[in-house]
């Protein structure tokens, strides 16, 4: 007789034994900052005592204007230098590391205002965000055998993910013709060419028409179905709910909360932090 198939056990959940508090340790953590500190003169822009990032999963930053998100995504990829701090990916330190050595090591990020290079097509785009290319070395650049076949590999890759972002269509196109929630999706797309362990996005939805809203989304949760960490800065609040397994509350550059999105936004400190005495008001409202 033959064994009855078992049914397929669900998926762990990596959240179920953390703490709902600031600096709650994760069961496999692939970011982890220590004692963060970046001033301005005389103001604290960043102050984060502890912070780690659960591998293969979504977790959103989220905070009211002025709260040093941005400023924090600066510092973890090293676009910005903090005052104090260590911080690590993967248990390596990435203290004192340029943007490319950042990039290099796995870690990538998307901007609040897209980089996308007006004055080069899509396609061209793409190519720049592919890693190690033959051509960076001067030396192996002089010997066609060594970049061509890399460079066929690379319009390959490309190509198969400006089909799964459906912009195969403007491959040859100046991405400065590009709408905004196009030239998201593109820079994205190309962000995924050095195949990232973790993808860092900085407000993804700012400035995207509604029609491209649920594609962003959509790819965003496909990251995560891939095996890619993703960490977002966002404002809104329902895309944070939707899909977001997790969320980190800053506010005026501390972090203030951590927890599933359901459970954050009914913390008392981060209606505090956004709200004011208008608790009444729902953070999931339309607005």
């Amino acid at each position: 007789m033959a064994d009855k198939i078992k049914p397929a056990k669900p998926a762990k959940d990596p959240f179920a034994n953390v703490p709902h508090e600031a600096g709650a340790p994760k069961l496999d953590k692939i970011i982890v900052a220590d004692s963060i500190q970046r001033r301005f003169g005389g103001l604290t822009a960043v102050d984060v005592a502890h912070f780690e990032v659960q591998r293969n999963a979504i977790t959103a930053l989220i905070g009211p204007n002025g709260a040093g998100k941005s400023t924090f995504f600066n510092l973890l990829t090293g676009f910005d230098r903090p005052q104090t701090g260590e911080w690590s990916f993967n248990g390596f330190s990435l203290h004192s590391k340029s943007p490319a050595q950042v990039a290099r090591s796995g870690m990538v990020r998307t901007f609040q205002l897209t980089k996308a290079l007006s004055r080069m097509t899509v396609m061209e785009n793409m190519r720049l965000g592919a890693a190690n290319q033959v051509g960076e070395n001067l030396v192996r650049a002089m010997f066609p055998s060594l970049w061509k076949k890399q460079e066929a590999e690379i319009t390959e890759k490309a190509e198969e993910l400006l089909r799964r972002f459906k912009l195969d269509k403007k491959r040859d196109d100046y991405a400065g013709e590009l709408s905004g929630g196009q030239r998201k999706l593109l820079e994205m797309a190309r962000a995924l060419m050095s195949d990232p362990e973790i993808v860092m996005l900085d407000e993804p939805m700012a400035g995207v028409n509604p029609a491209l809203t649920e594609s962003l989304l959509d790819h965003i949760v496909e990251l995560k179905n891939q095996g890619v960490t993703v960490l977002f800065v966002e404002h809104d609040m329902h895309m944070v709910r939707r899909i977001s397994d997790w969320v980190v509350v800053m506010a005026e550059g501390k972090i203030i909360a951590e927890g599933p999105p359901n459970t954050v936004m009914a913390n008392k400190a981060v209606q505090d932090a956004y709200l004011g005495a208008h608790h009444d008001t729902d953070l999931f409202e339309e607005r």
